[in-house]
């Protein structure tokens, strides 16, 4: 997920807040330093080729999608997409199966203390909607394990989708970003959306990113999972959902289409 503020109000606001934290720019790492080959790869895989930032071995594409070394050099994924309107939710064709199920949560060793009372929001707001997904927090070595870096840039936490079957394993919070003082309920949000990946859901506003980011209309296109409707969502813009692609610095529960959304596919 990335950060975006579209008013001069909040942009005023966000200087206030993080000029004590020497946190006056913000920039995504130059595509001019992203290797050709590497672009190449991620239009291949049906990702956008705009901002990707690297991150580790790997790069994120779309704000918040870590494609790790494995995913770039494997075979290019042949899925179909299905549109009915412009702001829907939608999940890929890769979602976790064997339900009901439980699945275990964990945060790094390494990561602030702070993180913890988010990451047990996020995972009760999950609970709290009787799925037949059940997310339980564990001391180490859960199926999704949430860890943190540090990079100046608009990323606010990434991760993946699932892959035969199962969540994907890692959710990375960039801690540029977060502090002791941050909004727990705000930095849950932001679990809980890339939580929301680990489990299948594309950004409600993938077909138009504007919608949450500004700026010019951008479709993200299949990205190579799929983007197919769940029965039952929005056909209109989807407010506050907790899957929009930017995040505007508020607390973002589940909203009822969210609950619908998560009740469908879960």
């Amino acid at each position: 997920m990335r950060k975006i503020l579209m008013k001069a109000a909040i942009a005023v606001l966000a200087i206030g807040l993080l000029a004590p934290a020497c946190k006056k720019q913000v920039k995504d790492s130059p595509e001019s330093e992203i290797p050709q080959s590497v672009i190449d790869r991620v239009a291949e895989l049906g990702f956008a080729t705009g901002g990707i930032v690297k991150e580790g071995n790997g790069y994120i594409v779309e704000g918040d999608i870590y494609l790790s070394p494995e995913q770039l050099s494997q075979g290019v994924p042949t899925t179909k997409e299905l549109v009915i309107a412009n702001e829907e939710h939608y999940r890929t064709t890769n979602i976790v199966t064997g339900t009901p199920r439980t699945i275990t949560v964990s945060l790094s060793s390494g990561a602030p203390s702070y993180f913890s009372t988010a990451l047990n929001t996020a995972i009760s707001r999950y609970n709290a909607l009787g799925l037949t997904l059940t997310f339980s927090r564990v001391s180490s070595g859960g199926n999704i394990n949430v860890v943190t870096f540090y990079q100046v840039s608009n990323t606010l936490g990434s991760s993946g989708f699932p892959s035969g079957g199962n969540p994907y394993p890692t959710i990375q919070m960039n801690t540029y970003w977060y502090s002791s003082s941050t909004n727990t309920n705000y930095l849950a949000s932001i679990i809980a959306h890339e939580m929301g990946h680990c489990i299948g859901f594309r950004h409600t506003d993938y077909m138009n990113r504007a919608y949450s980011c500004g700026g010019s209309a951008y479709n993200e296109g299949t990205a190579g999972v799929g983007a197919i409707w769940i029965n039952g969502t929005p056909t209109g813009a989807s407010a506050n959902s907790w899957m929009l692609a930017c995040s505007n610095g508020s607390d973002r529960p589940f909203t009822s289409a969210d609950i619908t959304a998560l009740t469908t596919l879960y």
